[in-house]
């Protein structure tokens, strides 16, 4: 259903999008930046979640192969076309992701409402097709490239230059406490170690990849943590508590990421369980409006049934009035 463009730019079209059933629907794989990628779309919202909107995102297409410690930045943009006019929706802007073995998908769970969607006169939905358009730019490549510059034909080369630890950047590493670490990072890691300066102190590990698979699981806790409540998923904290047990096995002393960790996911479980008494009260709500309404109903009855009895009364009084005002019988009346 899609057809790759020139340098960072993809489209793809999704065809009968009226009659898809509420599934993951996925593109034909392409290659940007030396890397493979789908896009995800749910007609019906993420998992059943926001079914009032589509939910649009980009995968890792071969992220089940890739080997431990792969990473890559990139700056996404994912837009819906208007087939209509030239206008185009893009409903955030551009977004910088890190994508790795415990992040593989990136993008939004409420791309556009299905009534603008459906809109006649919006133009997104055009002979039962809607257009979309990913811009994806890789930033930095931790690993090895999906395809090499030579068999890239559509795609803008990647300029690479080999880390210690075999792997790929668009940047030298940086040398933060023993661990190479890529520019971007160098920062987030040296405040963490001046926060923390004992935390490595009994990690023994000189293997270089492994020692960067472990800063690496250490920084993608951390930002999963900084995100907003609402945009972490429970799925999110499980893998993170993967990564943590993982750091902890390797001698890492991460208690106190340990305790924030456990400080977010009791205010993720607080809030599930908002939402959830949200949904039940509303579901008693409407049952109680419900019940008002056929009160109501059954009122509005009775109301009428007492109308039509005074209606009864009033010519039952007209009738006994006009026999009390009658004229009495005569002795004639009476003997004729």
């Amino acid at each position: 259903m899609g057809n790759e463009e020139a340098d960072k730019k993809f489209t793809w079209v999704i065809k009968n999008f009226s009659s898809l059933v509420p599934k993951p629907i996925f593109s034909d794989k392409f290659v940007i930046g030396g890397c493979k990628w789908r896009l995800v779309a749910y007609p019906k919202g993420y998992h059943y979640q926001n079914a009032d909107y589509l939910s649009l995102y980009l995968m890792v297409a071969n992220f089940k192969t890739l080997p431990c410690g792969w990473r890559r930045h990139i700056r996404l943009r994912l837009t819906l076309v208007n087939q209509v006019s030239d206008d185009q929706l893009s409903p955030r802007g551009e977004k910088g992701e890190w994508l790795d073995e415990y992040r593989t998908i990136c993008g939004y769970q409420k791309m556009l409402l299905h009534s603008e969607l459906n809109d006649k006169e919006g133009g997104f939905l055009v002979n039962n097709e809607v257009k979309i358009v990913a811009e994806v730019d890789v930033l930095q490549v931790v690993g090895k490239l999906d395809v090499t510059e030579e068999s890239q034909e559509v795609t803008q080369p990647l300029k690479r230059i080999k880390l210690n630890d075999g792997g790929v950047s668009v940047n030298e590493s940086i040398d933060v406490n023993g661990f190479q670490v890529l520019p971007s990072q160098a920062e987030s890691v040296k405040r963490i170690f001046e926060r923390h300066p004992d935390m490595a102190l009994e990690f023994r590990v000189m293997n270089q990849h492994m020692r960067t698979l472990c800063i690496n699981l250490l920084l993608n806790i951390t930002e999963t943590l900084c995100q907003p409540l609402k945009d972490i998923s429970i799925h999110d904290l499980c893998q993170a508590e993967k990564a943590l047990r993982y750091l902890k096995d390797s001698d890492f002393k991460v208690d106190w990421l340990e305790r924030k960790l456990e400080e977010v996911k009791e205010k993720k479980m607080e809030e599930q369980f908002g939402k959830s008494r949200m949904q039940e009260l509303e579901e008693e709500l409407k049952v109680s409006k419900q019940k008002c309404s056929d009160i109501e109903a059954q009122l509005e009855k009775e109301k009428q049934k007492c109308s039509d009895i005074e209606a009864l009364l009033e010519k039952e009084k007209t009738k006994v009035l006009a026999a009390a005002k009658a004229p009495p019988l005569t002795l004639d009346d009476v003997v004729c």
